[in-house]
């Protein structure tokens, strides 16, 4: 009797169908869940680095820590599905934010529409298509603000969306510090990123003065 329930139970998909439609991936129980949905087809992410994890998670920590103080909204990381639009792929950002204003577009399985803030830290392996396909993606798709981050290259790019549509590098300013549009009132020292090791918490925090 056992081995027959076993024999009947479901068993979890491997892999994918050659197509699915975005409901169907969200719905799909695949073994490998760092994946994206691009026409139809899930596409299996770059393994990431260790310096992509380490200033990831930095971000994340400091990024988190910031909304939660000011109750600004809330704060997701990848492998959480953004879908910006009916036509464009569902992605999952290494962090996204969305305000208060906009958390009723998260729905349980993915964000339905533009978070109003992304990041991307690059990989050797995803470094065409986060400054390529998901570039001009979360650009169509109204991302107000996207930071390209390349802890290889040493490299911190900060574009806004312009009133016409269009992403425009923000510099940072003459001492080094990035201020965010979208998290009002959010800076942060670009050197930060390429330290060995990477600031503790609590040190941008009291530089934050919000301890």
């Amino acid at each position: 009797m056992a081995q027959e329930t076993l024999t009947e139970m479901p068993v979890a998909a491997t892999s994918p169908p050659a197509k699915m439609t975005y409901e169907e991936f969200l719905r799909w129980d695949g073994e490998n869940q760092h994946v994206e949905w691009v026409d139809g087809k899930v596409v299996l992410m770059s393994p990431i680095t260790m310096e992509h994890s380490n200033v990831s998670l930095f971000l994340l920590t400091l990024v988190k820590s910031y909304v939660e103080e000011h109750h600004l909204g809330r704060v997701l990381y990848d492998p959480f599905q953004m879908k910006t639009g009916p036509a464009l792929p569902g992605r999952a950002p290494d962090i996204l934010f969305v305000a208060n204003k906009n958390l009723g577009r998260l729905q349980r399985l993915y964000l339905d529409g533009p978070a109003d803030l992304v990041v991307e830290v690059i990989s050797p392996g995803s470094r065409a298509v986060d400054r390529g396909e998901k570039f001009y993606e979360y650009e169509q798709g109204g991302v107000p603000e996207y930071w390209l981050i390349d802890p290889q290259r040493k490299q911190a790019e900060f574009y806004q969306l312009g009133e016409d549509g269009i992403y425009r590098l923000a510099s940072p300013d003459a001492e080094g510090n990035y201020r965010s549009r979208e998290l009002a009132g959010l800076w942060l020292k670009v050197n930060w990123l390429w330290q060995e090791p990477l600031p503790p918490l609590l040190t941008v925090l009291k530089e934050w003065k919000l301890i």
